[in-house]
């Protein structure tokens, strides 16, 4: 693989990446320009090896903090006085994992380009220092979440380590990990699985015992996780229908061809392949008599969280408390890592008493079925091990009966792939027959409104604007030209198509709300949004106008053929909120979650008032999924769907590997589960009834366990240094980091 394998030279790399970050915060602009750069001194030298022991000095104790900053700039205006080209690319290097580690992720960018520049002015292209340098920078915008400028460096990273290291060296290990945790952040969980594939391979040849090396059992940790994400999403496609029947095997083939089949591994092959490498990794952990290493608990943790997903609550509830003996011989009690696991303890054992109360009222209804006829017992005793089955599957989930007759006939799909075999099959040949001069401009998809759009939609959705039918966007010129034409040729399209159809609209699916046929690509997202294209990142205020599950239905769905790329960068820039916009709006949400969580619901308990309490868990709990996505930021994880979806959309976000508080979902959905008995149980509530006190206490346990974890996470993303839990108290820290002073984004 050459340097030009991946379609940017260091040079056009470097380019690009100056382009987008001209004038970062955090440095002057000359001091990344090497024509500003200062003149060595005469007679000045630097040591490279003392400055990195003075380096591992602060870290030694623990001063890194506070002093490590001021050393680092030190170390790099000594080494440019003195000329040393070497000694500044270490120091530049340095800075950059410091930056990284700290969260300093805008103060970052300045110091990557700096070390690209240098790299190229030394000419040491086809060195390990310039791999290293590579991966350095990568790591560092993967750290930023700025994913296409790091693919584009881990490639180059890449190409140069091929030819610069062993095969066998461990550093391609890293090097493949890292790529794939690229993969596992943007979601691409194939190719996250084949880098780590990749580093597991070169650490067993690399070792001297495979058996007992701590890498390879980390690496088999990572393979589990990362296959566990994709059994989990798997889980969620055949819940949504997203597997096609036997008796679509067509519309199979012609996915398959497009490269958007369902993968042939199942959600039991997927676990069970997890369950293997976690297995494989507690192995190494014993052969090695390192049962005692923090890193065990870890091994034990991502063991627990197999079980639970493979339905072993037991197992599960062992290993978490395996684990958390290993944390509090290693670091204590008093940390976010025991807190953190005995959280995921809790909630699986919660699940687990779940799942036994669901076993012991089958068994009941059984046994009252022997006493009926024997007809009458006969199907109470088969509806018994049914529900016995589903709580088996999942605790807790209601049941919902259906008319069987209405869908025993239809092929399992969901909408989006009825909508794209629809649009493959009858609607592009109809524009390559009838418009073939347009064929190359007019886009086409499924987005907006709907369960379909979310990909959420299952046989209970099929009962309203459900079938066959897709968009088709057109640019204003386009649209006068051929629209009406093209629209009267849509309708024309066979209205049945694979057992659906005709697809029959509800009255606020029609008209001028239509959902699905041609339209102007302005007027389409403006029908959603108002706007035809997102608003400027100067207009805060228009951003504050557009609700989320407003900003969520003008991003979901799929773009099919997109030629002119008009469709997909409108969509994409109502993904882009300003960085200011969501600020504002993780400062608002902090407000709601303390007002609703931490103050009002405690006092309407102690008041007695249950209505009162119910509100307030409703409010706690949409402000902390909205902080979810914002959080998470729209770009990677879009925005929260309106209330029927919200936890749907929540579990599959917290379900992906790169998503940052991942638990807190079963946590909202704890407290939903218990806020009945909450706010209504017992008699005599107000005056503290039986059937209250504890899910009241177990209520306000978890909230507060939420809210340390939001103040956690907030102090990781750099955004405050504050040890408050009460969140109305960190929002000055919130907001002390938008950079406009326009009053609509700011409350205090």
């Amino acid at each position: 693989m050459d340097d030009n394998a991946h379609g940017k030279t260091p040079e056009e790399l470097l380019q690009a990446f100056s382009e987008a970050h001209s004038s970062v915060s955090g440095e002057p602009d000359d001091a990344s320009d090497p024509n500003n750069a200062t003149a060595p001194t005469p007679n000045a030298t630097f040591d490279t090896d003392e400055f990195l022991k003075g380096l591992d000095a602060l870290f030694d104790a623990h001063e890194a903090k506070d002093k490590a900053e001021p050393y680092l700039k030190q170390a790099m205006v000594d080494a440019e006085n003195a000329g040393d080209d070497a000694g500044l690319l270490t120091v530049l290097n340095e800075t950059m994992g410091f930056y990284r580690s700290h969260g300093r992720h805008e103060d970052n960018q300045w110091v990557i380009q700096r070390a690209l520049e240098l790299g190229l002015k030394m000419g040491i292209e086809g060195t390990e220092a310039w791999t290293t340098t590579l991966i350095n920078a990568a790591t560092g915008m993967r750290a930023a979440k700025r994913y296409d400028q790091a693919e584009d460096l881990y490639k180059q990273a890449l190409a140069s380590a091929q030819k610069t290291l062993a095969p066998t060296d461990r550093r391609m290990a890293a090097l493949h990990n890292n790529i794939s945790m690229l993969y596992s952040e943007t979601g691409k969980l194939k190719e996250a699985q084949a880098e780590l594939e990749k580093a597991l391979a070169i650490l067993k040849t690399s070792s001297t015992d495979p058996e007992t090396d701590i890498d390879v059992a980390s690496t088999h940790t990572n393979l589990a996780l990362v296959l566990l994400q994709r059994a989990t999403e798997a889980a969620q496609d055949d819940q949504n229908g997203q597997q096609t029947s036997p008796s679509t095997s067509t519309q199979s083939q012609n996915q398959a061809e497009s490269g958007d089949a369902a993968s042939s591994e199942t959600v039991d092959s997927l676990l069970d392949q997890a369950m293997k490498h976690s297995l494989k990794t507690l192995e190494i952990y014993k052969n090695g008599h390192l049962e005692h290493s923090a890193h065990f608990a870890s091994a034990l943790a991502g063991y627990a969280q197999v079980c639970f997903a493979a339905g072993l609550f037991d197992k599960a509830i062992d290993s978490y408390r395996k684990a958390l003996k290993v944390i509090e011989e290693c670091y204590g009690t008093d940390t976010d890592y025991y807190r953190i696991t005995a959280g995921n303890l809790a909630q699986v054992e919660e699940t687990a008493r779940a799942a036994r109360e669901a076993s012991r009222n089958a068994d009941e209804s059984a046994a009252n079925g022997a006493g009926l006829g024997q007809d009458e017992g006969k199907a109470a005793n088969e509806a018994s091990s049914a529900k016995r089955d589903e709580s088996a599957q999942t605790a807790g989930n209601t049941t919902h009966t259906a008319n069987k007759a209405a869908t025993e006939n239809k092929p399992t799909i969901s909408g989006l792939k009825l909508a794209r075999a629809y649009w493959e099959q009858c609607g592009k040949p109809m524009i390559e027959e009838k418009y073939p001069e347009y064929q190359g401009r007019i886009a086409a998809g499924l987005v907006g409104h709907g369960s379909e759009c979310y990909g959420f939609d299952d046989q209970y959705s099929q009962d309203h604007d459900f079938g066959p039918g897709f968009c088709l966007w057109l640019t204003d010129e386009d649209y006068a030209a051929v629209g009406q034409k093209l629209q009267a040729d849509y309708e024309a399209l066979p209205q049945e198509f694979m057992g659906f159809g005709p697809r029959e609209s509800t009255a606020r699916a029609q008209g001028g709300s239509r959902r699905t046929g041609v339209f102007r690509i302005g007027d389409f997202f403006a029908g959603i949004t108002g706007y035809p294209t997102a608003p400027a990142d100067d207009k805060p205020h228009e951003w504050l106008l557009l609700d989320e599950p407003t900003l969520a239905a003008a991003t979901n769905g799929e773009v099919f053929a997109d030629p002119l790329g008009a469709v997909s960068k409108t969509r994409q820039g109502f993904k882009m909120m300003p960085d200011d916009v969501r600020l504002s709006l993780i400062s608002r949400r902090l407000g709601m979650i303390a007002q609703a969580g931490q103050y009002n619901l405690p006092r309407m308990l102690k008041r007695g008032d249950g209505a009162a309490v119910w509100l307030s868990i409703r409010e706690f709990t949409t402000n902390v999924c909205s902080f979810i996505f914002l959080i998470n930021e729209p770009i990677r994880a879009g925005y929260m769907p309106y209330y029927k979806w919200q936890f749907a959309a929540l579990r599959r976000l917290s379900g992906r590997m790169s998503t940052v508080l991942p638990d807190v979902c079963e946590q909202l959905e704890v407290i939903l589960r218990l806020s009945s008995a909450a706010c209504f149980g017992g008699a005599g509530f107000g005056e503290g009834g039986k059937g209250s006190a504890p899910a009241q206490e177990q209520v306000q346990s978890t909230i507060e366990h939420i809210c340390g974890e939001i103040v956690t996470e907030l102090k990781d993303e750099g955004l405050t240094n504050s040890d408050e839990e009460f969140l109305e108290w960190q929002r000055p820290y919130v907001e002390a980091h938008i950079g406009s002073d326009d009053p609509v984004l700011h409350s205090l």
